[in-house]
């Protein structure tokens, strides 16, 4: 009669074998992905001198062109070996840098599932999140400080000019929010990120954007039941600003000298000369001619977002990560990027008629020791100044009526 010991024993040695014959089983599947084949393919498609298509279809199907995009590929691959080709444990031949880095670009541009790729680059669905999820990581560290910035003295300095172009001095961009369907949200916190009316769990993503759809500030996590002034008040937007860190922005209106740019924004928003709304309802033609003109501007960022869209199909569908971390991660790579097609792909010759219009920008306020708590809360009260707000609105009205 067997022993406990001995049944312990045999079923060791059964569960060892079953895990041999597997790991056997699994090794076999895995010889069938021709790893080396399907590089060879894709360089032979995109990337030899001679390759099967041309420029434009790379455009189109990596949102960018090759050689910004062999660029990211050598920064990542200095940035971590999981971008580099290595070896396995049967001296076989991993996947290539431009396996890893496609299959993560085609994921954010076509939103499609992780095991869609496949069949053509050969990466498991397990191996796809995973480039993706390094891909975004890598693109944060390697670019975020350069491409995901607020305007320095010398950007403020163009966006002034081309703001008093557009007949509104001051003016650093339009913001507004955009929500992100999150279609694994847990249960339990369902209620938290639905709003009414939009019948489903989002995130929330408040950016400021310029006229070349640059997004100069992302800030995005916040639960969808929030609106836009529960967004203000948790994101970064004026951060740097009460830290003097920002350029000085001085501007004339109409006589009138004020401090802050503003942002161009939607009625939502509060009354404060850092933001600038239309006229609600307006009745005189000076109104309404002010009102259309704002309301044009102001869908700066609004574009911003559609071309964000377009470009990272991702984000036109619900999310489908299970952690937020994820999606943060996703949604910040994006915008970096787009910033970047946007810096590779722009006219310098046009941006260097901005550059010598002079606009009364300053340095930092401070360039060793952060200001007082006093400065700070006058700083906070002048932003919020709702009579500040009224007499620049009016100021502007009258600009914009004597420059039609």
């Amino acid at each position: 009669m067997d022993t406990p010991a001995s049944l312990r024993l045999q079923g060791s040695r059964m569960i060892k074998r079953f895990s041999f014959y597997w790991m056997i089983k699994k090794i076999k599947n895995v010889d069938r992905r021709d790893r080396l084949g399907a590089h060879d393919r894709l360089y032979e498609d995109y990337f030899a001198d001679d390759c099967n298509y041309p420029p434009s279809f790379f455009r189109r199907r990596y949102r960018m062109r090759r050689s910004l995009f062999l660029r990211i590929v050598d920064r990542l691959g200095e940035y971590s070996p999981y971008f580099t080709q290595r070896v396995d444990a049967l001296n076989r031949a991993g996947f290539s840098p431009l396996q890893k880095c496609t299959a993560a670009l085609r994921l954010l541009a076509y939103g499609a599932a992780a095991d869609t790729i496949d069949e053509w680059l050969k990466l498991a669905r397990q191996t796809s999140s995973d480039c993706l999820d390094r891909f975004c990581e890598g693109i944060i560290d390697c670019y975020g400080e350069q491409f995901c910035h607020r305007p320095t003295v010398e950007d403020t300095q163009r966006l002034l000019a081309k703001a008093e172009e557009r007949g509104f001095p001051g003016m650093l961009g339009s913001i507004d929010c955009m929500h992100w369907q999150w279609r694994n949200c847990p249960v339990a916190h369902a209620g938290q990120f639905t709003r009414g009316d939009i019948k489903h769990p989002t995130i929330i993503l408040e950016a400021a954007a310029s006229y070349d759809r640059w997004i100069w500030h992302a800030f995005f996590g916040v639960a969808g039941s929030n609106n836009d002034i529960n967004v203000l008040n948790q994101s970064l937007l004026f951060t740097d600003v009460l830290r003097g860190e920002a350029p000085i922005v001085n501007f004339t209106v109409n006589g009138h000298e004020y401090t802050y740019g503003y942002y161009l924004a939607d009625g939502i928003y509060p009354s404060w000369p850092v933001f600038m709304k239309g006229v609600t309802l307006p009745q005189s033609e000076k109104h309404r001619l002010f009102t259309a003109a704002q309301s044009a501007w102001r869908k700066d960022v609004e574009c911003a977002f559609g071309v964000l869209k377009a470009r990272f199909n991702i984000l036109v569908g619900p999310g489908r990560s299970y952690s937020r971390r994820t999606l943060g991660l996703i949604m910040r790579a994006c915008v970096i990027l787009h910033n970047m097609i946007i810096d590779d792909e722009r006219d310098t010759n046009l941006e260097n008629i901005y550059e010598t219009v002079d606009s009364n920008v300053g340095p930092a306020i401070h360039n060793n020791a952060p200001p007082s708590l006093a400065a700070r809360i006058q700083m906070d009260n002048e932003m919020r100044d709702s009579p500040m707000y009224t007499q620049l609105q009016h100021d502007l009205i009258e600009h914009v009526w004597a420059n039609a």
